[in-house]
């Protein structure tokens, strides 16, 4: 019903929605086909299998959802398809911080933290915000349990929104200055364009999402019914379905789809060893990073200031190495042609590849 009122005996407050549920599962799971097809096509697993993770959790809970539509007194199936729902917005989150370290990648030398310590940084902070989200949301789902653990339930979902509202600040805090710096430089790449816009709009469409999961869960001090809290007293977010729908489905929808049609393997090369020279045009391929650190120190310390500050981070600068290997190159009376120059390890040495390689890779 979609009159605001209260259905007795709805966990959901009211009845929901019968065909949405269905649309919607239909739906993320072409996006997940088309997922798990890219991932095969363009050989990205370890770049994009995240959103197949979370695309399997969205259509899932979206055919639990269509369940609790005919069974909306079942705690089970609504605990179930709430955690699916929940769970799956930050997994997607972190599939784009995996995009975000490939771009750094494309640009080292612009780049303010070490690429590969993207990942291990934010999936650190993303652990503990999925464990809080995914415990928050099953305490406060379940009506049954005392008032006390659906408070805490409350408390650890708003604690996870914020964090995720944190979190992203700080994602697009880091891809706004290394965008600033490649235009600064004069950088103008459409590749690189590209994949930042995408991901810009995909982040964009996250952070909405989660701004209407924080008002919703600051909109109501309570959820326990059986205490004799009028439910027609809740806010009107959590009274009409259509919110959910609008806020929550329809905008990750868009974002898988919108990932589909604008595959970061269109714009990105396969290796995280290929990247872009200063002059912006030519692709070159070298020895890529090395992390000489341990693992833990990769966490605590991603931006590695104590290498900075020490003077060792001049060693991990592959890319100074290999613009002077190209230059003795040319000196040599060898010009490169195509825009991807391909360095031998030795150094001594250099092949020329055009870009029909990057047709074969699926670039």
């Amino acid at each position: 019903m979609e009159d605001g009122q209260y259905v007795d005996g709805s966990i959901y407050i009211y009845a929901p929605n019968k065909a949405a549920p269905i649309f919607f599962a239909v739906a993320f799971c072409i996006s997940l086909g088309l997922h798990i097809w890219q991932c095969i096509h363009y050989k990205a697993w370890r770049l994009t299998g995240l959103y197949v993770f979370s695309n399997t959790l969205f259509t899932v809970g979206y055919v639990l959802r269509e369940v609790g539509a005919f069974n909306y007194e079942n705690v089970d199936i609504y605990i179930a398809q709430t955690v699916l729902v929940y769970a799956a917005p930050p997994i997607f989150e972190l599939a784009n911080y995996v995009v975000l370290g490939r771009i750094l990648y494309y640009v080292p030398h612009l780049s303010p933290i070490h690429p590969g310590r993207v990942l291990t940084t934010f999936t650190a902070i993303s652990a503990v915000v999925e464990a809080l989200n995914a415990n928050g949301a099953a305490y406060s789902a379940n009506t049954t349990l005392p008032k006390k653990k659906q408070d805490t339930g409350h408390a650890l979902l708003k604690t996870s929104l914020i964090l995720q509202l944190v979190v992203v600040g700080l994602f697009l805090l880091l891809a706004i200055v290394y965008h600033r710096r490649t235009l600064k430089n004069n950088i103008h790449n459409k590749k690189l364009t590209n994949a930042l816009t995408t991901l810009y709009i995909s982040t964009g469409l996250l952070l909405t999402r989660t701004i209407y999961r924080v008002v919703e869960y600051f909109s109501v001090d309570s959820l326990h019914i059986v205490d004799g809290v009028d439910p027609n007293t809740f806010s009107p977010i959590l009274r009409y379905e259509w919110f959910f729908y609008v806020f929550e489905a329809s905008l990750m929808l868009v974002n898988t789809w919108l990932i589909n049609a604008r595959h970061p393997r269109r714009y990105l090369p396969k290796s995280t060893k290929t990247y872009l020279a200063k002059d912006g045009v030519t692709e070159i391929t070298g020895p890529g990073y090395k992390e000489d650190r341990h693992f833990l120190m990769t966490l605590i310390d991603p931006f590695d200031l104590t290498g900075l500050l020490q003077g060792k981070d001049k060693k991990t600068a592959f890319w100074e190495q290999q613009e002077q290997q190209n230059g003795q190159v040319q000196q040599n009376g060898q010009k490169p042609h195509g825009n991807r120059t391909e360095l031998v390890s030795n150094g001594h040495s250099a092949s020329k590849r055009s870009n029909d390689d990057d047709l074969e890779a699926g670039v």
